[in-house]
């Protein structure tokens, strides 16, 4: 039986309205230019086996700009078009095929429901899109991520190229959609925030609940299986495939197999996130497998907090992103080079980046609709200095791999802590706090 945590994530909030997209795409129609068209196919279904699929998961970007969950859709801007600026392309309702698959929204719920101005069937893109092309200098779409549209869309360019005798005018100018749609994407609206925390309160309650189904003897899989748990109780799925290591599996940064066996005096670290109406969280909890941290790894374990709590005051209106990593790299160098893992001095640990053995990735990264979420770190050359409405994770770490050049008590001690922080007018605010990560409160959570 999987335990249940004392907390809840509570009632979720209302979906995003339709209202919503239609203000993110008018920004991008407005950013885009009146002599311009953007173009956004949906994701495809993806083939799992024979005849099964994987689950389907819409293209974020397309997400972003309409809310439409269905695939086999193509959603069209047309800045200034007099009959209307917003198009999708989608499936036309088909009582035959619903009852297999589910409900279509059709060319009519594209209207009502999602409030595009137009819409039409999928099957009549090729006879449409080549006229909404002609006369437009400049086309926005996303070149390299599906070969097979990409390959469509040159063809319907080249048929309005084909007619410039005639009068016709195609574009003469593609254009990276990514670069302007992303930058809105990093900025969250209240209503995406309202989604997002909701995410972290379910990846919270399920992080805790994981917690308490950790046992020496038992499995990492069955301390994945009390996430999912909680995760589908609350309507969401991962945001990402689950990271459960016990032991030196928790210096694999990627350990996904969640299957090694849970032993006594060993760590286990849990990063997981929960998705909620294709909103990610991402969190990362290292706890004990049998309640109680040894010497050594609760020593790590406070250095690597203290770590993540220096990253996380960097956390401000004015302040570059890339000095929440520097903080969190001087303070973890300063605990290595005092608990001796490292030798010398603090100025040439950092020139040489030797923390780097125990310590090589980076603080965090913006999240949103996707775990590594769109965005540019740098801007003209420059470390982007943060704003209100940037989101992004704080997440340093340790791991001591079992063949380390250290003393034997060290080594197989893997640690991250890692939170989602939104950047604020006056400061920040810890989406999943709600999770224990000082070692005593953690230690007190596990005995509860």
């Amino acid at each position: 039986m999987v335990p249940r945590p004392s907390a809840s994530p509570g009632k979720p909030p209302a979906p995003l309205p339709a209202t919503e997209y239609q203000r993110r795409r008018r920004a991008l129609v407005e950013l885009a230019g009146e002599d311009s068209i953007l173009v956004l196919a949906a994701a495809p279904e993806r083939i799992r086996s024979h005849d099964t699929h994987h689950p389907y998961r819409q293209d974020s970007d397309f997400l972003y700009l309409s809310g439409f969950p269905e695939p086999e859709a193509v959603l069209v801007l047309v800045p200034g078009r007099r009959h209307g600026e917003t198009l999708l392309f989608c499936r036309e309702r088909d009582p035959a095929r619903e009852q297999w698959d589910g409900p279509r929204a059709g060319p009519e719920g594209a209207v009502g429901t999602y409030g595009f101005d137009d819409a039409f069937p999928i099957a009549d893109i090729d006879e449409i899109l080549p006229g909404l092309l002609e006369g437009r200098s400049r086309v926005y779409y996303h070149f390299g991520r599906d070969r097979d549209f990409d390959l469509k869309l040159i063809g319907w360019v080249n048929r309005v190229r084909a007619q410039v005798r005639q009068g016709k005018q195609p574009p003469h100018e593609f254009l990276e959609l990514g670069h302007l749609l992303h930058e809105l994407r990093l900025f969250k609206s209240p209503a995406e925030l309202r989604q997002m925390r909701h995410a972290a309160a379910i990846a919270a309650e399920a992080q805790k609940a994981a917690m308490r189904a950790t046992r020496p003897g038992g499995h990492e899989y069955e301390v994945e299986a009390a996430l999912w748990a909680i995760w589908r109780r609350h309507d969401a799925v991962p945001a990402y495939s689950p990271i459960v290591g016990a032991g030196a599996n928790a210096c694999v940064l990627h350990h996904t197999a969640n299957n090694g066996p849970l032993r006594e005096g060993e760590l286990l670290l849990c990063d997981a996130g929960a998705e909620f109406r294709g909103y990610a969280s991402d969190i990362t909890r290292t706890w004990p497998v049998a309640g109680r941290y040894s010497k050594e790894q609760r020593a790590l374990y406070d250095l690597v907090l203290a770590a993540q709590a220096a990253a996380i005051a960097e956390a401000r209106p004015g302040r570059p992103y890339s000095a929440v990593h520097e903080a969190a790299v001087r303070v973890l160098s300063e605990g290595l080079l005092d608990l001796g893992l490292l030798k010398g001095s603090l100025r040439k640990v950092l020139e040489a980046e030797a923390y780097k053995a125990f310590y090589m990735h980076k603080t965090g990264h913006w999240i949103g609709l996707d775990v590594h979420d769109v965005g540019d770190y740098r801007v003209g050359g420059e470390s982007r200095l943060l704003e209100p409405g940037m989101v992004f994770t704080v997440e340093p770490g340790l791991y001591i791999a079992p063949d380390a050049k250290v003393p034997a008590k060290w080594r197989g001690i893997g640690i991250r802590i890692e939170d989602e922080v939104l950047v604020t007018a006056d400061g920040h605010e810890v989406l999943t706090a709600a999770v224990p990560k000082d070692a005593a409160a953690i230690e007190a959570w596990m005995a509860g």
